[in-house]
């Protein structure tokens, strides 16, 4: 048992290491940790509810159905990533990934004039592609969260990102993505990714993010 959870614990950590289409770099392969990672829970949990004397084969059968659930949220997900990395590509868009959770980070000098909320017209090509990436992969969640600088007053920057989040959500409704998968809100100047005492880090903070999530099924 414990060789076993050994063994899966290196293919979590390891994976195999795959090229990022946006910056040419090598990252792990999120399909293989996502197995790795379902399988060392599926052994956990197989050998719990095994007898004493039957752990190793429990183990066993918990290992290899969580690596396949496991492995497969991953590679959807990678596939999904990929997807929209070819996209976005050159669209000023940061695609990144956390777990199997896709974040897409979209800055608001790209997305909005400034104090508006209205979404730019030349930004609504890169926001079709995304509608159609989700359309595509319509097994994940769909969070809108709206970011402000910490300059103005709190309610104006709180009212500005609500109306920014709600704005992204409605356009991507309106392409057809599926209404019970979105949701959006809107945190001001809450979260910054950056300092806002220099202009750099004032725009950058000034953002929307759409998060994606799996579906557990």
């Amino acid at each position: 048992m414990k060789k076993l959870i050994v063994f899966l614990s290196i293919i979590a950590f390891t994976g195999c290491a795959t090229l990022d289409p946006q910056t040419g770099e090598k990252n792990p392969n999120k399909t293989g940790k996502g197995a790795g990672i379902g399988a060392i829970a599926g052994a956990v949990l197989g050998a719990a509810v095994s007898s004493k004397s039957d752990r190793g084969r429990g183990a066993l059968t918990g290992a290899v159905l969580g690596a396949a659930v496991g492995g497969g949220v991953g590679h959807y997900m990678d596939k999904q990533e990929k997807e929209l990395r070819d996209k976005l590509k050159d669209s000023g868009v940061e695609v990144s990934r956390q777990g199997d959770n896709l974040n897409l980070i979209m800055p608001g000098n790209i997305t909005f004039a400034v104090n508006k909320s209205d979404i730019r017209a030349d930004f609504y090509s890169v926001l079709n592609s995304v509608s159609q990436a989700l359309k595509e992969y319509d097994q994940t969640t769909v969070r809108i969260s709206g970011y402000t600088d910490s300059t103005g007053p709190l309610s104006l920057n709180q009212r500005l990102s609500e109306d920014r989040a709600k704005s992204v959500r409605t356009y991507l409704l309106a392409q057809g993505v599926a209404f019970d998968r979105i949701d959006s809100a809107g945190y001001g100047p809450a979260n910054p990714i950056a300092s806002n005492a220099s202009d750099e880090g004032r725009q950058a903070n000034r953002r929307v993010e759409i998060k994606l999530i799996p579906i557990a099924h």
